[in-house]
């Protein structure tokens, strides 16, 4: 993999995009307002940046970070992502995107909803329960002790190692909690969601989550 498409521009996907290119990736970034207005971010991005449709980011990317608002996946284009693995950083705030039935009842999980409107891709949660400040921050070589750790879940075993490994050469260690019917775990208001933590701490947050919090 050495190209990362990123459909959303937002504080998670211009973070990821930074720390993917101090991985040596390349980065195809888009915004819902058009290439032109991402100008400014290519440009502090450098030359292995550049803008495009979210249809452009999604055929260039080898794997592809969707990160938009909730109510905004509708718009996901469909068919530059199949078969591609597709790492969703999405995360319900009813105050945003208005109530979703299914989600306050505990029915499905945002990253469910987001692999049925991609049904050809692999979905993967990634990177939906860190600080946007933190992803090029607080990092460490694989083996630091204290190393930060993120959760990653999906359906697919493929998925998962694609996320592993962008995790750790990005500097955080990887807990696997799939399926992604099992994702809520790390979602909003739970025990794992926004604060640091190892492994071992990522793990016991994960057991202490409640399915209705």
């Amino acid at each position: 993999m050495s190209t990362l498409g990123i459909i959303g521009a937002g504080n998670i996907g211009s973070q990821v995009a930074r720390a993917a290119i101090g991985a040596g990736y390349d980065v195809v970034i888009a915004n819902s307002r058009g290439p032109e207005t991402l100008a400014d971010l290519v440009a502090e991005l450098g030359p292995k940046a550049r803008a495009a449709s979210a249809a452009e980011a999604g055929e260039a990317g080898d794997a592809v970070v969707v990160t938009v608002p909730l109510h905004a996946i509708a718009q996901v284009p469909v068919e530059p992502l199949a078969g591609k693995v597709v790492l969703d950083t999405n995360n319900y705030y009813w105050e945003r995107d208005g109530r979703i039935p299914a989600l306050d009842a505990g029915e499905t999980t945002t990253s469910q909803l987001l692999q049925e409107h991609l049904p050809t891709s692999r979905v993967v949660k990634a990177f939906n329960h860190i600080p946007a400040a933190d992803i090029t921050t607080d990092t460490a070589p694989a083996g630091t002790p204290g190393r930060r750790a993120l959760a990653v879940s999906s359906d697919d075993p493929e998925a998962v190692a694609v996320a592993t490994r962008l995790y750790d050469e990005l500097g955080f260690d990887a807990v696997d909690v799939s399926p992604l019917s099992e994702s809520w775990r790390v979602e909003r208001d739970r025990p794992a969601y926004v604060v640091r933590q190892t492994a071992e701490e990522l793990r016991a947050n994960l057991d202490r989550a409640n399915r209705l919090p």
